[in-house]
């Protein structure tokens, strides 16, 4: 995987596999206890009905979807927890039209990195298994401008963001979470634990980028699965193409998706 600290942004070439040298940079912007069961229920419920309202359009394309994680010290559980779940983002989309992913995350002091687009689910694993999580603070505002840059070169779709704090100027990070939300991009921010002042923070980028929050813990793996593939079967074709994995053998993660969620008008 590839990237460099610096600020300056190297262009970097898309087509060849990540080393040490190639790779896109995200350049700086100037500018706990576990939850209650019930909690995270109602959170989930939330979450669906804020989903149900949003229908992207179908464009025929590959659906693009930034799938952005903290990597700071305290992450390494969840980091561990996605890199085991993060293959079904790729098999429930591959008979709707695929999916591209692109991996950003943030650790230590002022690191924050993408990869290149990736459409294999073993080449995403095989780039989150090169990333160590390393003490440090938030770059949520970096993801975020990431996040529009992209977009501007070929839409994307959505971006999940995985964390546990928010350790940067509310304000800033707010007036990036708008200016995406101008482009047309939801933010999906997934938050461990239930510190109010984090969960404040990523409700106002959700609704500023008409976006979701939802909260899981550590022990919630099979939630986190249900909502990454959902979050992945609508940046690919909506709600429709819920509807279709929902017949699929086995897939009742769904199943009990589509029973919490009414059909749009």
């Amino acid at each position: 995987m590839v990237m460099s600290t610096k600020d300056k942004r190297p262009t970097p070439n898309r087509d060849a596999a990540p080393t040490a040298d190639k790779g896109a940079v995200v350049r700086p912007d100037g500018a706990t206890a576990p939850i209650q069961a019930r909690k995270a229920a109602g959170d989930v419920q939330d979450f669906i009905a804020k989903m149900k309202t949003m229908a992207p359009a179908v464009t025929g394309q590959r659906g693009r979807l930034v799938f952005a994680m903290d990597a700071t010290m305290s992450r390494q559980p969840t980091w561990d927890m996605a890199l085991s779940l993060q293959s079904d983002m790729f098999v429930v989309v591959k008979d709707i039209g695929g999916l591209d992913v692109q991996l950003v995350f943030f650790r230590g002091t002022a690191e924050c990195r993408a990869s290149r687009w990736v459409s294999d689910p073993g080449e995403l694993q095989r780039l989150m298994t090169t990333v160590s999580c390393r003490g440090g603070l938030t770059q949520l505002a970096r993801v975020l401008t990431h996040a529009a840059e992209e977009t501007g070169r070929r839409r994307v779709n959505a971006v999940v963001f995985v964390g546990d704090a928010m350790e940067e100027e509310i304000d800033t990070v707010c007036a990036k979470a708008g200016a995406l939300g101008l482009l047309g991009v939801p933010v999906f921010m997934f938050q461990e634990g239930g510190n109010p002042d984090v969960t404040r923070a990523y409700t106002e980028i959700a609704r500023l980028t008409k976006g979701a929050t939802c909260r899981f813990d550590a022990g919630s793996a099979e939630q986190l699965r249900a909502l990454l593939r959902a979050v992945a079967v609508y940046a690919s074709g909506g709600r429709k193409a819920l509807l279709a994995l929902s017949a699929g053998s086995g897939e009742t993660g769904a199943r009990r998706l589509l029973a919490q969620m009414k059909p749009q008008e």
